[in-house]
C-alpha cells in the first residue's frame, strides 16, 4: 500500500468506530480506555474520476476498482491505541502508540466534539470536558516523541554534524528516516524554529522541541475529525472549527456511529447509500419503527445540517487537500491506454501535486525511473519531457530504455 493514514486520538473517542465505518473491518470498540491496543489496519478509498468516461473506453481496473465511472483509490487507515497526556513519557501506552505512527503520511485526529470524555478517555457528562484540549495536547506529545528521538545522543549528533561541515538538515533528516522524514522537511523546520544551523552543539532541549514541531507540522500533517458532531452544541462545533483554523488544521465535523450504521443498512439491503452520499433511501419494509426513526434521526442531524456523515470526507480531505495529492494513470500503449497483458486503465497512482514524469515512473516502478527516456501525455499524445508535472487524472505512458 502506498499511502497510510494514522488514525490517532485519546481513547474513548469513537476512533475504532471511524475505523470500521471508513474501512468496513471490524474493530473492537467498547465504552472504555484502551480497547485498542494492537493497531487495526485496514484499506478505506478515495473517489475520483475515472479517466474512461471521457476517454470513450471500458476499464479493467487492477488497483483500484471503478463504480460507474468512479475510480475508489485504496489507502491504507491504521488505527493504533489512544494517547494519553504525557504518553511520550510511557503513560498509558505511551510510546508503543508512538511507534505505530513511524509510516504514516498523515493523521487524522478524533476528537470528541461532545465534550463527553476526559483528558484519560473515561466517560463524562456531555459538555463537561472542552475538545479543544484534546487539539492542543495531541500535537504536545508527538512533538515531544520526535524530539525525544532526536535529542538520544544529541551531543553525538551534534559532533557529527560539525564534522561534516554543518550539513545540519541532511543529518537530522538520516536520524529520522525510518519515520518518513525528508531533509525539505528538516530544512523548512530549522527555518522556522530560528535555531544556530551551525552551532548544533548549543541547542537547547527548548530548541529540539522547537525544530521537532516544524518537522511534524511537514512530515505528520493532522486533520482534525470532529466526531459525534450530532450530539455537539453548534457553537462548540463553530469554536472549534475556528481554532483549528487558528492553527492551521483541517477541521470535518462526523459521525462515525451514522455512517457505520448507513454502511450496515446498505450492507444488509435495506438502504441505498454509498459512502460518501449526501442522502440515503429506505429500500425494505422490514425496518423496525425504532430502525426507521434512527435513520430518520442521521437524515435530520447528520446528513442535513453536514452534508454527510463526514468519514469519508474526512479521508479525502486528507488525502486531496491536507497531503495535496493527484491521481495519474500509467499505460503501456497511449492508443488503446491498456498495459502489457491489454488492461484498460488498470491502475491508480497518488502521488504529490508537483511530480515530474519522471518522478512518476520511480513511482509506477524503479526500473522504469532509472531506464527514463521520455513519457507521452496519452490524452493529448503530447510527448514529454522528465521535468513535465503530472496533473490530477493524466494517462501516462512510460518510454524508458530497453
Amino acid at each position: 500500500m502506498a499511502l497510510t493514514i494514522g488514525l490517532v486520538g485519546k481513547p474513548n473517542v469513537g476512533k475504532s468506530t471511524f475505523f470500521s465505518a471508513a474501512t468496513a473491518a471490524k474493530a473492537e470498540v467498547a465504552n472504555y480506555p484502551f480497547t485498542t491496543i494492537d493497531p487495526n489496519k485496514g484499506v478505506t478509498y478515495v473517489r475520483t474520476p475515472c479517466p474512461h468516461v471521457a476517454l470513450g473506453v471500458t476499464c479493467t481496473p487492477g488497483n483500484a476498482p471503478c463504480d460507474d465511472g468512479t475510480r475508489l483509490v485504496p489507502i491504507e487507515l491504521i488505527d493504533v491505541a489512544g494517547l494519553v497526556p504525557d504518553a511520550h513519557k510511557g503513560k498509558g501506552l505511551g510510546v508503543k502508540f508512538l511507534d505505530d505512527l513511524r509510516q504514516a503520511s498523515a493523521l487524522i485526529h478524533v476528537v470528541d466534539l461532545a465534550g463527553a470524555t476526559d483528558a484519560e478517555g473515561n466517560p463524562v457528562d456531555a459538555g463537561t470536558h472542552d475538545p479543544e484540549e484534546d487539539i492542543a495536547f495531541l500535537e504536545r506529545e508527538i512533538d515531544h516523541w520526535l524530539a525525544g528521538i532526536l535529542g538520544d545522543k544529541w551531543e553525538r549528533t551534534a559532533k557529527a554534524i560539525l564534522a561534516s561541515g554543518g550539513k545540519t538538515g541532511r543529518a537530522i533528516a538520516e536520524r529520522l528516516s525510518g519515520l518518513g522524514v525528508k531533509e525539505s522537511h528538516v530544512s523548512a523546520a530549522l527555518t522556522e524554529a530560528g535555531v544556530d544551523r551551525e552551532k548544533p552543539q548549543l541547542w537547547s532541549e527548548e530548541d529540539l522541541v522547537k525544530v521537532a514541531t516544524g518537522i511534524r507540522r511537514r512530515s505528520k500533517p493532522i486533520l482534525i475529525a470532529g466526531n459525534k458532531a450530532d450530539q455537539a452544541d453548534p457553537e462548540t462545533v463553530g469554536r472549534i472549527e475556528r481554532a483549528c483554523e487558528a492553527r492551521r488544521l483541517l477541521f470535518v465535523p462526523c459521525s462515525a456511529e451514522s455512517e457505520l450504521a448507513l454502511r450496515n443498512g446498505a450492507k444488509a439491503g435495506v438502504l441505498d447509500y454509498t459512502p460518501g452520499d449526501k442522502s440515503f433511501d429506505i429500500t425494505s419494509d422490514k425496518l423496525s419503527d425504532k430502525q426507521k426513526q434512527a435513520l430518520e434521526y442521521v437524515r435530520s442531524h447528520v446528513l442535513g445540517p453536514y452534508g454527510g456523515t463526514g468519514v469519508t470526507g474526512a479521508v479525502k480531505a486528507a488525502a486531496y487537500d491536507l497531503l495535496d495529492l493527484i491521481t495519474a494513470f500509467p499505460v503501456e500503449d497511449e492508443h488503446k491506454y491498456t498495459d502489457k497483458q491489454g488492461r484498460v486503465l488498470p491502475d491508480a497512482f497518488m502521488v504529490p501535486r508537483g511530480t515530474t514524469a519522471k518522478e512518476f515512473a520511480f513511482k509506477v516502478h524503479t526500473e522504469l525511473g532509472e531506464r527514463f527516456i521520455r513519457a507521452v501525455d496519452a490524452k493529448t499524445r503530447r510527448v514529454v519531457g522528465a521535468d513535465h508535472e503530472v496533473q490530477d487524472g493524466d494517462v501516462i505512458r512510460i518510454v524508458a530504455d530497453a
